[in-house]
């Protein structure tokens, strides 16, 4: 049950990067962490103590396995991920090429 508190914790802390910080980069490490926190949890709940990998023998049809279908969405969501996080660090540089800043107030307050 401990490691649920700290997929919590983690997912709390990039929530609250999102949310508080102002610099652009800071915002795309919290979404980051966020993305992974997540992640982190659908593994665990896929999770069993003791199982094996879920590979089926002939002579052992009946053993405890870990559950692979949240395996394989993990992989597809940290693919997506990845492109979005370039994405958004890519739009972050445009931004900068543009105002010279990574801070979202001073973004706000120039005009053009």
């Amino acid at each position: 049950m401990g490691i649920y508190f700290l997929c919590l914790v983690l997912f709390s802390l990039g929530v609250w990067c999102l949310f508080v910080k102002k610099n652009l980069i800071k915002k795309i490490i919290g979404l980051a962490i966020t993305e992974y926190a997540i992640n982190l949890f659908f593994i665990l709940l896929g999770y069993k103590i003791g199982a094996d990998a879920p590979i089926l023998e002939k002579n052992n049809l009946s053993i405890v396995s870990v559950d692979p279908l949240p395996q394989a969405l993990i992989l597809t969501s940290i693919v997506i991920g990845l492109g979005i996080i370039a994405f958004s660090v890519s739009l972050v540089m445009r931004l900068y090429e543009k105002y010279k800043t990574f801070d979202i107030n001073k973004i706000n307050n120039l005009k053009g």
